[in-house]
């Protein structure tokens, strides 16, 4: 690894030849170098090319992780940890070659402490598994970004989702981890404590490092009470510019809504499509209020006032809850229900946040420059904190139209930048927006962040290629 510009070389055919050796005899049918299967543990959901590993290997514990990882850091070869693949900027793509190591057998939920309000899980848990483990206890995992994503690969890339605006990201709902790192050492970067003074908070530091400095291998998460009363609805605007303006007013006069998302008129159409459910074709707020039955009604009435100072309504409630989980999956499907609408399209989704004050001007400014580009890109927000998601549909054998795309994502970025918003409000960097994090932080802020990288992964192995 060059100390300067943090590059990296393919490492040799006797370095990977010695690994995948030792590891195909240590791992058996735990090892693969199936074409096949390194294809699938590259990049496959959006339209960054496809950059297999050498091999994948499926270690069920701690101390399988710490091996793979020394075996490798003595070779020079890279490590690429892979949770569920449903990343979207090219964060499991292997652009030097190396070891994926796929942590799906890590999928034990070890502890639970219910008067603590946390627990205890490795890597290869599911949100929705989590989930279902807890129901019982009267207890949920609330970050809930739209698959069904690890809670590993959540921590590595700092995920959200639609319950964000109410109880925080990632970063907000971890207490600890256990981590590999790249010399093969395992650490723990805190205690279960609710808060510490204690040091350095290694914690967020390897949270949304996109798996660049270590391998997470276990995650202290905080729990929440499931809501004695959970109401929401629908709540359709006459424009996407009176749905975020409304937005803004619930945000900014305190109203502690639970979830408070946007699809415009065409990412409805798509969800009727995808998912059957005969909404009127026109932008609107999905929106839910948990806490007791008297606040939670006192809530839904103050957002409705809201609603119609901007012309929105009528208000439609989803009291049942199967209802209401029928309105949520076809809002975390937005992405599989987008392909609907352009038949054979490739669909590549980017995401931006900016200030709440400058949404309804970001939005707006966005759907007008995808009407000048030509092109079919339905809109939908996790609008309560300022970040939405643009899925473009593209022809990828029609290069006029590959260009078109390319120039609309970068003016997206732009305009998110320009109004003192992010490149990404939660996909993350991966491989595919490095070329705006110098824009972001500056030269001096990415020198930083590239000698801490130095500084825990000296010989560059960990994830090469991403971020910095």
């Amino acid at each position: 690894m060059d100390d300067r510009t943090l590059t990296f070389q393919r490492p040799s055919a006797e370095a990977l030849a010695s690994v995948t050796n030792a590891l195909a005899k240590k791992f058996g049918n735990r090892f693969s170098a199936n074409e096949t299967i390194r294809q699938q543990h590259a990049h496959t959901l959006t339209w960054g090319a496809n950059q297999p590993p050498d091999c994948v290997v499926y270690p069920q514990s701690s101390e399988e992780v710490a091996s793979i990882v020394s075996l490798c850091a003595g070779q020079g070869v890279p490590v690429i940890a892979f949770g569920t693949g449903t990343s979207l900027e090219g964060h499991v793509n292997a652009p030097f070659g190396g070891v994926s190591v796929d942590l799906s057998m890590m999928n034990r939920i070890l502890e639970v402490h219910p008067e603590d309000l946390d627990c205890v899980v490795e890597p290869g848990v599911t949100r929705k598994a989590l989930n279902e483990y807890l129901r019982d206890q009267g207890l949920f995992f609330p970050i809930d970004p739209g698959a069904d994503a690890s809670i590993g690969g959540m921590a590595s890339t700092r995920a959200s989702g639609t319950n964000a605006v109410r109880y925080g990201t990632m970063k907000d709902n971890v207490l600890s981890l256990e981590v590999v790192t790249a010399s093969g050492e395992i650490i723990r970067t805190a205690r279960r404590a609710k808060k510490s003074s204690a040091g350095y908070d290694l914690t967020r530091l390897f949270i949304g490092a996109e798996g660049t400095f270590g391998i997470i291998t276990k995650i202290t998460l905080k729990l929440h009470g499931i809501p004695e009363a959970i109401s929401g609805g629908i709540c359709p605007f006459p424009s996407v510019k009176a749905a975020c303006d409304a937005t803004i007013l619930t945000i900014q006069s305190g109203l502690p809504i639970a979830r408070i998302e946007l699809l415009d008129e065409l990412q409805v159409k798509a969800a009727n499509i995808h998912s059957r459910l005969g909404l009127r074709e026109t932008p609107m707020l999905l929106v839910e209020f948990h806490g007791s039955a008297a606040s939670v009604a006192e809530q839904a009435a103050r957002f409705g006032e809201i609603a119609e100072e901007f012309g929105g309504g009528p208000f439609e409630w989803a009291t049942k809850p199967e209802d209401r989980t029928r309105l949520w999956q076809a809002r975390h499907d937005s992405y599989w229900a987008s392909l609907a609408l352009r038949p054979g399209a490739k669909a590549v989704a980017s995401d931006v946040c900016v200030p709440i004050s400058r949404l309804a001007e970001c939005v707006t400014e966005t759907q007008r420059d995808i009407a000048a580009a030509g092109l079919i890109a339905p809109i939908v927000g996790h609008v309560g904190d300022g970040n939405f998601h643009v899925c473009v549909l593209v022809d990828m054998d029609d290069p006029a139209d590959v260009k078109r795309t390319e120039d609309f994502l970068h003016r997206l970025v732009r305009r998110g930048l320009d109004m003192e918003g992010t490149c990404t409000g939660e996909h993350g960097i991966g491989q595919t927006k490095m070329k705006y994090m110098v824009e972001e932080h500056s030269a001096g802020t990415l020198d930083l962040m590239r000698s801490i990288k130095r500084a825990l992964d000296p010989a560059g192995i960990m994830n090469p290629g991403k971020i910095v």
